[in-house]
């Protein structure tokens, strides 16, 4: 039998919701009306969207969409390319979390734990609650395995693009950071003409900003007035569930976010690194008390979830079916390889890009393996008659059935904890705004990337992102919503094509620091600048020194190409990136694109006659000394070692 499992669990999420507030809405006419018009116009558009995006893979017996199979593929070839990092890696990751081998000098504008925790913000939300509750209707206690092994392969997706998305950041005079998939696709693709290269990285930004606007915005400002409505007016009768108890939540919502946001990305990170464990724990302490309260039923509940994982018994579409659903929803949930995480990521303070790719390990673990199995487990263990519907009504309907999700979860907890929907509605509303927030510094470098990054142009975003918060409490638009979460997912594609092509580098940079770390030449990092036994370009990345103005080479103009290749930055032997400014840098240094300037003294060659020396060495001047196809230009790497070369020279190298 063909499963007829839908991938776009997200997108029910939307018109579920939609669904549900359209029916007890008390708005004016003039409003169901305007929702009406949008979303009918719409629905063509989200249904083509969603059928082109999530194409599906036409091998018999199954339909898995190509993009989740993108997903899922790109993480289980980064794990095994980087040789099971999530799992050696763990205690580097912890060392570094706790500050180890950082200090207060480091360039950048949060700490790695404030940088872990908003781009958690970003990725746990309902999706967790709702999306998981029905994951394991529609695919049984089994998909909750797939889920699991899922989040551990996505634990490598998230290294790789958060080492890149802080590798090729900008660091500005004023301390501020740009970074994440804006500056490091352009490098990926240098190699590509200028057009597609353009094209792809502005196609990324528009899906971004388009998400972060809608879903990001409108759905979680609609979900946190949602729960307002169930702890305060459960029967739908008082003034929060006017429409102009509507506008004061909005404005409400708006006013705190807005507040928040305005302090750019240091502010979301003190926010977040309270919000993150208060609403986290509070959930999982919630589940434990049902697991643990149903402690006979333990042992037969993990029973179920093998047996299901490897039987597929009593899903559509047998195992196949199982494994789609649960590696769906971890795909959909931890959002590894979306390239939205590197853009939060980007902002850590440190001077090893590396370092943060570790500590974005915790995050699909955090989100999927912990949060979503959590929810999976109270689910299963719970067992309520409600839940054994749905799975009916579901499987009754061939799969053609939307399934209450929220309500799933929901339930599973009433049953145990009577007062627990009230605490669930919190946990929802909480999950929402730290979304909600953490997508406006998404958006936000989406719209800089488009639209020039002024202060103009963000002031210009915000009034426009907040203005969406208010009418996201008064309007639903579910397929406006739904085309945009369905976009979001091109993100993928454009994301991981440009991972793929910089997996060498990553891989460099990982040795290195490993290296670094058995030596002990890490801890030096954890000590102030005035402290260093070892210089600081010696231990720093290449691209986290800054020049005397307090601009990094990337923000001093440093062409992609010459990014990619380690070249185009003249930088001291102190550590220090020389200020310069050249329109037609060829990655050579100041001058035209044909004649190198100043010529470099490498080799230790100097004073030796070389009729057609081109600044490379002696020889012909085809060929760059020391520069043999596959090996490493003279210089630095990017952790900041010295490649072994002949330099009795005590000046800067070319």
């Amino acid at each position: 039998m063909m499963s007829k499992v839908n991938p776009m669990l997200g997108t029910q999420l939307w018109l579920k919701a939609a669904e549900e507030q359209q029916t007890t809405s008390r708005d004016p006419e003039w409003i169901t009306n305007l929702e009406k018009v949008v979303d009918d116009n719409f629905a063509s558009v989200t249904e083509i969207s969603g059928d082109v995006i999530f194409f599906k893979l036409p091998i018999p017996g199954f339909e898995m969409p190509f993009v989740v199979l993108w997903l899922i593929v790109a993480a289980i070839f980064i794990t095994f390319y980087l040789f099971f990092i999530q799992v050696r890696g763990i205690p580097v990751a912890i060392d570094v979390i706790k500050g180890k081998y950082s200090s207060k000098d480091d360039p950048g504008e949060i700490p790695h734990y404030q940088a872990l925790t908003s781009a958690l913000s970003g990725t746990v939300g309902l999706g967790n609650i709702a999306g998981v509750g029905a994951a394991v209707t529609m695919g049984g206690p089994g998909a909750t395995f797939w889920m699991i092994l899922a989040g551990l392969f996505g634990m490598a997706t998230k290294f790789a693009e958060c080492t890149l998305g802080v590798k090729y950041r900008e660091l500005r005079e004023d301390g501020t950071v740009a970074g994440g998939p804006f500056t490091y696709l352009p490098v990926a693709f240098a190699r590509f003409p200028k057009f597609l290269s353009v094209g792809l990285t502005g196609l990324f930004a528009v899906a971004i900003l388009f998400f972060g606007v809608g879903g990001g915005n409108m759905f979680q400002s609609n979900q946190t007035y949602s729960q307002l409505v169930t702890v305060i007016d459960p029967d739908g009768t008082g003034f929060i569930t006017s429409t102009s108890g509507k506008l004061v939540a909005g404005v409400v919502i708006a006013v705190l976010v807005g507040a928040v946001i305005i302090g750019g990305m240091k502010s979301i990170g003190r926010v977040t690194s309270t919000l993150v464990p208060l609403m986290g724990g509070i959930y999982v302490l919630a589940c434990l008390v049902v697991i643990f309260g149903n402690f006979a039923q333990i042992p037969s509940a993990f029973g179920s979830i093998l047996s299901g994982a490897f039987t597929g018994e009593g899903v559509l579409g047998g195992i196949v079916g199982v494994l789609i659903v649960g590696m769906t929803r971890a795909a959909f949930s931890n959002e590894a390889g979306l390239g939205s995480a590197p853009i939060a990521h980007s902002t850590v303070k440190t001077r090893r890009p590396v370092s943060e790719g570790f500590v974005a390990l915790f995050e699909p673990f955090i989100d999927t393996v912990v949060i979503c199995t959590m929810t999976a487990l109270t689910i299963t263990i719970a067992n309520t008659s409600f839940y054994q519907g749905e799975r009916a009504k579901y499987l009754g309907a061939d799969g053609d059935y939307s399934v209450g999700g929220v309500t799933v979860t929901s339930d599973a907890f009433g049953q145990h904890i009577s007062w627990f929907p009230a605490v669930l509605a919190i946990a929802v509303a909480l999950f929402a705004i730290s979304t909600l927030i953490t997508w406006s510094y998404y958006g936000q470098r989406a719209w800089n990337y488009l639209f020039g990054d002024t202060r103009t142009a963000t002031l210009i975003y915000r009034v426009v992102f907040l203005f969406f918060t208010v009418m996201g409490c008064l309007l639903t638009f579910g397929q406006v919503l739904a085309f945009a979460d369905n976009f979001l997912f091109v993100c993928a594609f454009v994301n991981l094509l440009g991972v793929y092509m910089l997996l060498p580098v990553i891989k460099r940079e990982m040795n290195e620091y490993l290296e670094d770390r058995k030596s002990g030449r890490l801890l030096q990092l954890g000590l102030e600048d005035s402290e260093k036994e070892i210089s600081v370009e010696e231990l720093a990345g290449e691209n986290q020194l800054v020049d005397s103005s307090g601009r990094n080479r990337v923000a001093s103009g440093v062409a992609a190409q010459d990014l990619r290749m380690g070249e185009g930055g003249q930088v001291r032997r102190e550590g220090v990136a020389a200020d310069w400014d050249d329109e037609d840098d060829d990655g050579f240094g100041v001058g035209a694109a044909t004649t190198p300037y100043p010529p470099p003294q490498r080799g230790g060659h100097r004073g030796l006659g070389d009729e057609d020396d081109d600044g490379f060495g002696r020889g012909g001047t085809t060929t760059p000394y020391g520069r043999e196809p596959g090996h490493q230009p003279p210089g630095r790497h990017e952790s900041g070692r010295d490649v072994p070369r002949m330099d009795d020279d005590d000046g800067p190298r070319g």
